[in-house]
């Protein structure tokens, strides 16, 4: 761990860091964003690197753990290529329209190129307050920063388009919130930054100029082959509508639950960002709901699909200047672009459902069998994930005799549905021992659970203990294996240790 004094210069401590930052979003005109000054912290603390991410950015991990590369991960200080900068956006939160939010407690320390040349924001979150902070402190509890790291490197081992944490370093100060807290920043990863939100700033000031200047910069980092479209932000609409579609099935098929889909919370790249009050469901039901301050449900699990598209369409509202002169027109093509949304989450998901279920070919009424088994579930507090994780071990045992029904309040339901499922399997190709290496491939058996992460952050904020945090990392970065002496980890929650609610840490 690495710890700095509180008599260093700030400023310069960064300044000779070898990383050699790119500046686009920063080249934009200065109404994009607003200039971030350092804000230092009395005594930052690297608590956790992601050594292979940061490797992944070219950057040397151990160059990172130096002072200086903790430095510039709390931002007390930044190399000289470094141009930090806040960005500007608007939103509807919680379908209400705040037309200037912005980034009020994180900073945009500037772009670097991964291995594969893409361009990946470094940003840091809860590094002190800027333009757009509203009166807050534009801190991060500690808490928050660690649950932050723990679910957006679990969403990545599990496949899912997600920003990326690259460390969380303790500041040495405190947070006031509802009590005293201490005080930590992450360093978050992301290909952009660019938020539904963004567009919507712009339309709200009838910004023509900087809408058409930012559709452009989204199709050259996100989408160039939209370049030579007759209508590039038609382009990017249908092109963005695709990539949440994709985004939301796959959260569906892990029992994700984002927890506060407002339209600054949504990516132009079809990202999952801002990791607030989100959770994993234990027992399924599509009503479930863990954040805080979602009083009515708006972002329930069963909801998310319908949020998706009402997001989108206020992303089809702010484009519509730009996708025709005529306003009808404009409308229509919106229109029948927004409509392209379910048939496209719909092949992805029903795609999934068929790999969890263990089936390589397609019939018409596979989803009916999905969706009974899911209402079995719901009515038998019956765990997500680990009823489609056990189902690889049901493929060839006999009715009545599932392991998957002892998940069940009452296993005569399974009964009846895994007897259907055994007569499904019976026409479908190959062995099934391929078909259960399919499923668990498919199947998480470790997903980052609730009880898991407040133990870890308990046990951080109130002990300085980071070991449970540590093992709960390194499980999750292989959900899909067995582990052997860890299965306890896969295990849902007893009554006690339930928690129902997750809350934004703002």
């Amino acid at each position: 761990m690495a710890e700095l004094a509180t008599d260093i210069e700030h400023e310069s401590l960064s300044g000779d860091l070898n990383i050699a930052f790119e500046a686009s979003y920063a080249s934009l005109p200065d109404r994009f964003y607003a200039d971030a000054p350092v804000q230092a912290v009395k005594a930052p603390r690297l608590v956790r690197l992601n050594r292979a991410l940061a490797a992944d950015l070219g950057i040397d991990a151990d160059m990172l753990e130096t002072p200086a590369g903790v430095a510039m991960l709390s931002g007390n200080g930044f190399p000289a290529s470094a141009r930090p900068i806040a960005l500007a956006y608007a939103g509807h939160q919680f379908g209400n329209f705040v037309p200037q939010l912005g980034d009020g407690r994180a900073v945009l320390i500037g772009e670097l190129r991964d291995r594969e040349g893409r361009l990946r924001d470094l940003q840091l979150k809860g590094s002190g307050p800027t333009r757009f902070s509203r009166g807050g402190d534009g801190r991060a509890a500690l808490g928050p920063v660690l649950r932050e790291y723990i679910v957006s490197e679990a969403m990545f081992a599990l496949g899912i388009p997600t920003t990326r944490s690259l460390a969380a370093v303790t500041t040495g100060e405190n947070v006031y919130r509802e009590t005293v807290l201490p005080g930590a920043v992450v360093a978050r990863v992301a290909a952009s930054h660019l938020r539904i939100g963004t567009f919507q700033y712009f339309a709200a000031r009838g910004d023509r100029e900087a809408l058409e200047t930012l559709v452009g910069y989204a199709i050259d980092r996100h989408y160039p082959h939209l370049k030579s479209m007759s209508k590039p932000a038609l382009g990017l609409l249908k092109a963005v509508i695709d990539a949440q579609a994709e985004l939301v099935a796959r959260w569906m098929l892990v029992g994700f639950i984002h927890g506060v889909m407002n339209t600054d919370n949504m990516t132009i790249s079809g990202e999952t960002i801002d990791y607030g009050p989100c959770a994993y469901m234990d027992a399924y039901h599509p009503a479930t709901v863990f954040s805080s301050i979602d009083q009515r449900g708006r972002y329930a699990y069963g909801n998310q699909p319908h949020i998706a598209v009402w997001n989108l369409s206020r992303l089809a509202e702010a484009l519509l200047p730009l996708i025709a002169d005529d306003e009808d027109d404009a409308v229509a093509l919106a229109t029948e672009a927004l409509r392209t949304f379910q048939p496209t989450y719909d092949a992805a998901l029903h795609a999934g459902m068929r790999r969890k279920l263990g089936l390589l070919t397609e019939r018409a009424d596979d989803m009916t069998l999905a969706s009974d088994l899911l209402d079995a579930m719901a009515g038998n507090q019956a765990d997500f994930t680990l009823t489609f994780r056990t189902l690889a071990h049901d493929t060839g045992a006999e009715p009545g005799e599932g392991a998957a029904r002892g998940l069940f309040a009452e296993p005569s339901d399974y009964d009846v549905w895994h007897a259907r499922w055994l007569g499904r399997l019976s026409d479908e190709p190959g062995s099934d021992e391929e078909r259960r290496s399919l499923m668990n491939a498919t199947n998480p058996k470790f997903i980052a659970r609730n009880h898991r992460i407040e133990t870890a952050i308990v046990a951080a904020t109130e002990r300085d203990d980071y070991g449970p945090f540590e093992e709960l990392v390194r499980i999750l970065e292989k959900p899909f294996d067995e582990q052997p002496g860890f299965s306890h980890f896969a295990d849902p929650p007893l009554i006690h240790e339930r928690v129902l609610q997750t809350f934004c840490g703002t």
